[in-house]
């Protein structure tokens, strides 16, 4: 009865909070934190980011950064208005910079605010590759991905607090319960939502660059190269919030010709030289 309760009570939450659609899946989504909330907080971490680093201006790798992200944006806003989804990037406040430092790293902020640091540069190779990276940070922002991993974790902090509750006045109970609700919830629950929304930023961000006019072909051999960097994992994919580079790899391969054809429909048939 009491499992039954603490089950009742996820599913009313989960429905009271999956009202935001995703515009490129058009599934329902978490939304407990709005865009007039989180994209404000979002561009005050940039810029304190910004702030606490060393941003590079006027070289060539800066330009290209900038170059890219603005075909990007430009693929994203084109897709979304295809797709019946005009104006959806009408908040965003698009910014590009190269930060110097060491890190194999770049992400994009809700709300557009992009960073890539100098260190994956090599690995990105050329500016196909940094395309294909571009492409998969953006789709997270795009698809509200940062949105919904803050209201799962509400979801999971709920739960908990609705077991404890419930199994109050059975400390067994209880003490079963919180040892293994953590690891549970995690295993079951969030790494495979990580590992599900990386998946699906490495489809959205495929179709992307290749609608800016960059080969999709190079998103699979930039994670070769990222796999060459990092070595094989000692962390079984299960466990991870990323799915394996193998299976990433595979994956980007068999989608490569999708984009293509998604491409197509805005008129790329020929992609940029890989230089």
């Amino acid at each position: 009865m009491k499992l039954n309760k603490i089950v009742s009570s996820l599913a009313i939450v989960v429905v009271a909070v999956s009202c935001a659609t995703n515009p490129f899946t058009g599934k329902k989504t978490m939304a407990f934190v709005g865009n007039d909330q989180l994209f404000p907080t979002a561009f005050a971490q940039y810029n304190e980011v910004l702030a606490e680093n060393k941003v590079v201006t006027g070289t060539s790798d800066a330009e290209m950064i900038t170059r890219v992200g603005q075909r990007i944006a430009v693929a994203a806003e084109r897709y979304l208005t295809a797709n019946g989804f005009e104006g959806y990037l009408e908040d965003y406040a698009w910014e590009y910079k190269l930060i110097e430092s060491d890190q194999v790293n770049a992400w994009c902020m809700p709300g557009g605010k992009i960073a890539f640091y100098t260190g994956i540069l090599p690995i990105a190779d050329n500016e196909t590759g940094v395309a294909a990276i571009m492409g998969h940070e953006v789709a997270h922002a795009l698809a509200n991905h940062g949105q919904q991993r803050m209201s799962a974790a509400y979801i999971q902090q709920g739960v908990s607090v609705v077991g404890n509750v419930a199994l109050s006045n059975d400390d067994q109970a209880l003490g079963i319960f919180n040892q293994s609700f953590g690891v549970v919830s995690n295993v079951a629950g969030m790494l495979p939502f990580s590992r599900s929304h990386e998946t699906e930023a490495d489809k959205i961000g495929l179709y992307l660059m290749a609608i800016a006019g960059y080969n999709p072909d190079e998103a699979a051999e930039l994670w070769g190269r990222m796999k060459a960097n990092s070595g094989e994992s000692t962390t079984p994919e299960f466990l991870s919030t990323h799915p394996s580079n193998d299976s990433r790899i595979e994956n980007l391969t068999a989608l490569a010709p999708k984009a293509k054809q998604e491409a197509q429909k805005f008129g790329v048939t020929s992609f940029r030289p890989i230089n």
